[in-house]
């Protein structure tokens, strides 16, 4: 499995665990408009969890300016995470 591939269900985790939603199936087009409850409190929660997980330090400003799931993936491949 690409490394690209376990970013995508490791933050696909995140996103379960934060929206409280098993059902949430992320792909790299997703947007925060395809999920209700994605609002700032949120997006924040996301960051400091893929911070946790990825044990990577985030800008908000940088992860803000994302328009889907595909260039957060990117982002954190760029920065080599471990998965």
């Amino acid at each position: 499995m690409s490394q690209k591939k376990q970013i995508l269900i490791k933050l696909q985790n995140i996103f379960r665990i934060i929206f409280d939603d098993d059902s949430i199936k992320l792909n790299s087009n997703t947007t925060a408009e395809d999920i209700e409850e994605w609002d700032s409190l949120n997006q924040i929660r996301i960051i400091l969890a893929c911070e946790k997980e990825f044990l990577v330090k985030l800008n908000p400003r940088e992860i803000n300016d994302f328009v889907n799931i595909g260039e957060m993936v990117e982002h954190l491949f760029s920065k080599n995470v471990k998965v």
